[in-house]
């Protein structure tokens, strides 16, 4: 899953695809690398950040969308948290629903997943951005995000959305200390008892940059080849430990990254 921010504060590349040209030339870019759904979002969901209204994420995200349909082949999904945007972009050409709220902000996202029969990711997010990475605390990290998983999987059942259409999220950095965001990729095994593909999006974020930024440094520009190189690392081990889809902002390099890891998970003795 290629990432296109059409934002003016996104942490991972800091509004350059806020253009709408702009954004639907990394759109297909990304899509020519290789990467299978093309990810659009309008709100960004850093720590600490502000929502925007739905008339606003509405012009960002359509437009993109509307031009991006009738130049890739693969499927787009929209990023965002609110119903009336989802159905917006689904109408533009989008066919997939990414709720980094797992439906705990608008119940009535299900409503559009059901009606245009559309796939849909939920994620684990502790609080929301304005306050996720407020010291979070777990009693049992692994089974608390599970538990909470669990429940917005049977709360989607119960609305309408069929098992075979959700897809579930740990969150990576929704809410978690560094620590936390490697212990996620090191179990992520234990999420495949939920019966749905597991997407993890790592790439750029503040764990990597913590881990690998100088120890006088207070963080290090998300773009370095240094973070591709850290982000590439937690995408290998996302993957062998069990992730179905992998949420990036480098397709290439991911790419690649997979094909060596299916090629050595395929190899046999003679």
């Amino acid at each position: 899953m290629g990432v296109v921010n059409v934002t003016p504060d996104s942490f991972s590349d800091g509004g350059k695809f806020y253009d709408h040209e702009s954004a639907l030339a990394q759109g297909e870019k990304l899509a020519a690398e290789g990467a299978a759904i093309i990810d659009i979002g309008g709100e960004s969901t850093r720590p600490f950040s502000d929502p925007i209204s739905i008339e606003e994420e509405i012009r960002r995200v359509v437009p993109v969308i509307e031009k991006l349909a009738s130049r890739v082949t693969v499927p787009i999904s929209i990023d965002t948290t609110k119903a009336e945007v989802a159905r917006s972009a689904i109408e533009a050409g989008a066919s997939i629903i990414n709720d980094v709220a797992a439906l705990r902000f608008d119940p009535g996202l299900a409503a559009v997943a059901v009606e245009f029969n559309t796939p849909i990711i939920l994620m684990h997010m502790l609080g929301e951005p304005k306050s996720m990475q407020v010291s979070p605390r777990y009693d049992n990290l692994i089974e608390d995000i599970h538990n909470f998983l669990a429940d917005a999987v049977e709360r989607a059942e119960k609305l309408g959305i069929l098992r075979s259409k959700i897809i579930v999220d740990p969150g990576i950095g929704f809410g978690k200390t560094v620590e936390h965001n490697l212990l996620l990729i090191k179990h992520i095994s234990a999420f495949t008892s939920l019966d749905a593909p597991i997407l993890i999006g790592a790439s750029r974020k503040a764990f990597i940059r913590k881990i690998l930024k100088d120890e006088h440094e207070e963080d290090i520009r998300p773009d370095l080849p240094i973070v591709e190189a850290g982000s590439q690392a937690a995408a290998a081990a996302a993957i062998l430990n069990g992730a179905h889809i992998i949420r990036v902002h480098d397709a290439a390099n991911t790419v690649a990254t997979a094909k060596i890891l299916d090629a050595m998970m395929a190899a046999q003795e003679s």
